[in-house]
């Protein structure tokens, strides 16, 4: 253990560290990164007041097979040239780490910066499937967790078991979430707004009808 906690205090931050300022975290393969990270990030940014959304390209995620999985190296490259954006940062910090699964990242990332905020971002269709991650529950237990409603599954993730092991948690979007005592989670649903919409069409990130 003391090895590891030396290894982590070397890992250079991928973006400010100032104390008190509040990231949001979106990992994924980004095989590639697409319009709807985006539209997840600024989403993020907006309704829960973060400074900064860090992109987190997993090495290789755990639950998806390789087949078709361009390598580490050419998705993080290709996810820095596409986010184009000021507030968002495009990491490996997870292959600095060593780590592969989402628990072991943040458990390793409060401790490397513990005078940051964190929010786990993630797509409804992940809130779904989180059973299935390792200690799925010590998540919740770690950092606020953010969800980002998607076609097709913004319904039955309010009903999937994990929104219903963590029911008297959840609490509507605010822009002090990033500073609540977790567990503590919420839901953001911008896209069913039209004038969300209307603003995401304008800024020329929905070019598809796919949103993450």
């Amino acid at each position: 253990m003391k090895t590891i906690s030396t290894q982590t205090n070397w890992v250079r931050p991928p973006g400010p560290v100032a104390a008190g300022l509040r990231i949001g975290l979106l990992g994924g393969s980004f095989n590639p990164a697409h319009e709807g990270h985006l539209y997840a990030s600024t989403l993020a940014l907006k309704r829960l007041q973060l400074d900064y959304v860090w992109w987190l390209v997993s090495p290789q995620n755990p639950l998806k097979d390789t087949t078709g999985m361009a390598n580490f190296t050419a998705r993080l490259a290709a996810a820095r040239k596409f986010a184009q954006h000021p507030r968002i940062v495009v990491s490996g910090i997870e292959s600095e780490l060593g780590t592969r699964f989402t628990v072991d990242t943040l458990a390793r990332l409060k401790r490397r910066f513990p005078q940051l905020r964190f929010v786990w971002l993630m797509g409804s269709d992940n809130l779904i499937q989180l059973p299935r991650w390792r200690a799925w529950q010590t998540i919740f237990a770690s950092v606020p967790v953010a969800v980002v409603a998607r076609p097709g599954t913004a319904l039955s993730a309010r009903t999937s078991k994990a929104a219903q092991t963590f029911r008297n948690a959840y609490v509507a979007p605010d822009r002090h979430f990033s500073v609540m005592p977790p567990p503590v989670w919420t839901v953001l649903d911008g896209k069913r707004n039209p004038l969300s919409a209307t603003l995401l069409r304008g800024s020329g990130l929905a070019k598809t009808s796919h949103l993450w």
